[in-house]
């Protein structure tokens, strides 16, 4: 059952901060929990951060594991079912029945997650596409996926709403 969040999103070992940041910007607006799970490919610094977090990162409740048997411990603790985004899955996320807890994880961008993260998966999810074509950006993949669960589970923010949710709000 979750702590404070509906949900969470879990990133498996980022490569790119710009990506990174921006699921954790996407956290913070949403409410969504963060776990990041190291070793990443940049520093895991406020400053790599930045530029897609901008001022939200401050807003996001992370939590960082040093390793997937890290963090595996801690969802353990947590009794939480693991999803794992894989273009290598075959059921598609919009057919799956999400519950509150649910921790959401995406791979690499470069790689993807290895086998020992599939293997300890709950379920492995995808994003159906049109032939042909690979994957979406993952934070793009993240942010839909994210919204059904959200949608499903009846989790998004409650509470005053201010400016359109597409730039700086307008008070």
């Amino acid at each position: 059952m979750p702590d404070a969040s509906p949900l969470c999103l879990a990133l498996f070992q980022p490569d790119i901060p710009q990506n990174a940041g921006t699921m954790l910007r996407l956290c913070a607006c949403l409410g969504v929990e963060a776990a990041l799970i190291e070793p990443a490919a940049f520093p895991l610094t406020e400053r790599h951060f930045r530029r897609a977090g901008l001022d939200y990162l401050d807003q996001v409740m992370m939590t960082r594991h040093l390793s997937f048997a890290a963090f595996e411990q801690w969802r353990a603790t947590k009794g939480r079912r693991l999803l794992l985004l894989s273009t290598r899955a075959s059921q598609p996320y919009p057919a799956f029945a999400f519950q509150p807890g649910d921790i959401v994880m995406v791979g690499r961008e470069s790689a993807g997650a290895p086998d020992e993260v599939h293997r300890a998966a709950d379920a492995r999810l995808r994003i159906p596409l049109r032939a042909g074509l690979r994957s979406l950006n993952v934070a793009v993949a993240a942010g839909m996926v994210l919204g059904e669960a959200l949608r499903q589970i009846d989790g998004f923010p409650r509470g005053e709403v201010i400016g359109n949710g597409t730039g700086p709000s307008q008070a």
